[in-house]
């Protein structure tokens, strides 16, 4: 008779066995990447629309119906993960990018990284190349815009890697219809000057035309001015930042690692990524190097995805 009872007792919960069939299915597809679905069900959505509980009405909730919504979600998942890692077979990725957490309620605090600081009395834009955060996490950018590969947009767009664009008018002028397609798909356009020069070598003048002309150019190709500035191959002095500042920049982002289509230039001693890191590439292809920006995209996430690490969106931290 005890045996019966215990055989009735373990029968009356299928929520629990819901539940460990959820955790199992949750676990195999955070360890995957596959974060940041929908929310799971609302086991109290039965709730009074205006704050009263109508539990005490409607009587106890039966158990089989979270158990539903539960095993449901947990489908879902699945296919999700299934769905993503047929999009990274199709673009030749080995494994499924990693999904960054959610970005901070509140942007980090950044200041100049030592070495990279001037005088910074009228408080000028800063100049870093790690974003402070514990997560592992880095930052994708695109210099320049020499290349306009479509179907870089849709590798992006599928895989749904963010990255930010920094542009020099030169280049980007040949299609600015390339870049507002890239913009329609979420992705900032940031300043990388007008005709990409060595901006020390300048004069405040010279500077300021090179700054703030872009400054004006994208805001009347893309309808917004940057609030981010990259100098051209990372030179500047006080007034690159003094003028940038003074057509509405706010942070000067450069760079910690660099992806070519067929390797990685690092520039810390220990050779390897960090929580937050800036990584710098360019809209380049075959004539420039040697691949596709594809190859380059393939090549950059086979590090970031292998050390562990998700790309975010810039501007969500800066």
């Amino acid at each position: 008779m005890q045996l019966v009872r215990q055989k009735e007792k373990r029968t009356k919960n299928p929520y629990r066995s819901g539940a460990v069939v959820l955790v199992a299915l949750l676990g195999a597809a955070l360890a995957c990447g596959c974060g940041q679905d929908p929310p799971a069900p609302n086991h109290h959505a039965h709730q009074g629309a205006a704050g009263g509980d109508s539990r005490a009405a409607a009587g106890p909730a039966p158990q089989a119906a979270p158990v539903g919504a539960l095993l449901a979600y947990a489908e879902h998942l699945k296919r999700r993960q299934a769905q993503r890692v047929a999009v990274a077979r199709k673009w030749g990725l080995a494994a499924v990018p990693l999904v960054a957490p959610a970005p901070p309620a509140e942007k980090p605090r950044i200041t100049s990284r030592a070495g990279f600081e001037v005088d910074d009395g009228d408080e000028l834009p800063q100049v870093f190349t790690t974003v402070p955060t514990k997560e592992r996490i880095v930052f994708l950018t695109i210099d320049d815009g020499a290349e306009k590969d479509p179907e870089l947009l849709r590798m992006m767009d599928e895989l749904k890697i963010p990255y930010s664009a920094f542009l020099s008018d030169f280049l980007a002028s040949e299609d600015y219809g390339y870049f507002a397609a890239m913009q329609k798909r979420g992705v900032t356009l940031n300043n990388h000057t007008l005709t990409h020069p060595y901006l020390p070598g300048l004069s405040y003048a010279q500077q300021k035309k090179e700054i703030c002309g872009q400054q004006d150019r994208m805001e009347k190709h893309f309808g917004k001015r940057p609030v981010l500035f990259r100098p051209p191959y990372g030179n500047y002095n006080r007034d690159t930042l003094v003028i940038a500042k003074s057509c509405g920049i706010r942070a000067v982002p450069l760079w910690a690692e660099e992806a070519f289509p067929d390797h990685m230039d690092w520039r810390e001693w220990d050779r390897d990524l960090h929580p937050g890191d800036i990584i710098l590439t360019h809209f380049q292809g075959r004539e420039q190097w040697k691949g596709t920006m594809a190859d380059m995209v393939r090549t950059v996430m086979k590090v970031i995805t292998g050390k562990g690490y998700a790309v975010a969106r810039l501007e969500d931290y800066v």
